[in-house]
């Protein structure tokens, strides 16, 4: 969280300077940027295309409780608070 936050601020302040104030080291910082993304992180994005296709095929009605009762029909396997998570 705190390297998602270093990298959007990377244009408007120095990577020392927040890394500094965040409290992390910056070899760290380049090190989660040379690293691939986890399995977690893909399948979130993977969920988060299809909750798009649902919220949009029910003009936009659906929130977190029938979205994940959708994605079961759809045979998905996801808990009901990660939907809400992801839809955020």
């Amino acid at each position: 969280m705190k390297y998602a936050a270093i990298k959007a601020h990377q244009a408007y302040f120095s990577v020392a300077l927040m890394c500094r104030a965040l409290e992390v080291g910056h070899s760290g910082f380049y090190a989660a940027r040379r690293r691939a993304a986890s399995a977690r992180v893909k399948r979130d994005e993977e969920l988060r295309t299809q909750i798009r296709v649902i919220h949009q095929a029910s003009r936009r009605t659906y929130g977190s409780p029938r979205v994940p009762a959708e994605l079961r029909a759809q045979g998905e396997r996801c808990g009901r608070k990660r939907i809400a998570r992801l839809m955020c």
